[in-house]
């Protein structure tokens, strides 16, 4: 009897990485890559509106950061299971991922038989580590941090975290409203709100405070007005 395809949403801001993955997977009779993501925001987008039964998400992407379209698809599409696959190597990201709702976590590093299998297991309602991580030392860490206090960052609302990483990677607030679909307002308001409520002042402190956080990488992004600058004159 035929069983129902596994269908799969791929999100990752390297075009070379999504097609290759989308290669390795379709290589398994029964996985089907049915939508790609170069950003969190559409990452997010997507799998609310498909419904696939594995979103493969990875932690630093732009528009959106991973951990924050975590808690969204976890809200929004819970019957979708999410297998972050990751660069970062440390306990910290794989205790949060958790934290958030991630089914699996996989480093970079991990061969293909690896992903394929961490998938199968979060569709199987299993949990998957990479090596060297430990599910015993996880948990005893998630009970841990079950306890303590949320910070800040976590006391702001989806809005506020949507528009303050959209803020950081220097957009305006015109183009927040466009990418979100709201007013130009409202951007400004839940800027304005989510920088009260962090005791955050100004652009600069608002991009140290993202790379910090892990909203952005640790190379500051250039604003539109820099790349503009920069970018070749037509010859007159």
């Amino acid at each position: 009897m035929k069983t129902d395809p596994i269908t799969i949403v791929l999100a990752d801001d390297h075009r070379v990485v999504r097609e290759g993955l989308k290669a390795l997977l379709e290589a398994e009779p029964d996985f089907q890559v049915i939508a790609e993501a170069a950003d969190g925001l559409l990452a997010a987008e997507l799998t609310e509106r498909l419904r696939p039964t594995v979103l493969v998400l990875d932690l630093l992407l732009p528009g959106l950061n991973g951990l924050d379209v975590l808690r969204r698809v976890t809200k929004r599409s819970p019957k979708t299971r999410v297998v972050v696959l990751s660069m970062h190597a440390t306990e910290a990201h794989v205790v949060a991922s958790l934290k958030y709702g991630a089914a699996s976590y996989v480093t970079k590093d991990a061969s293909a038989a690896e992903l394929t299998g961490a998938i199968r297991k979060a569709v199987a309602g299993q949990r998957y580590l990479s090596a060297p991580f430990s599910s015993v030392a996880v948990e005893a860490y998630l009970r841990q941090v079950a306890g303590t206090e949320p910070d800040s960052y976590e006391r702001l609302t989806s809005r506020e975290r949507e528009v303050l990483h959209l803020a950081a990677e220097g957009r305006s607030s015109t183009q927040i409203a466009d990418r979100l679909n709201i007013s130009p307002r409202t951007a400004e308001t839940h800027r304005a709100n989510a920088l009260k409520k962090l005791n955050i002042h100004g652009q600069t402190d608002l991009v140290l405070y993202a790379v910090e956080r892990g909203l952005l990488p640790s190379k500051t992004p250039q604003t539109l007005e820099e790349k503009e600058s920069e970018a070749p004159r037509p010859s007159q």
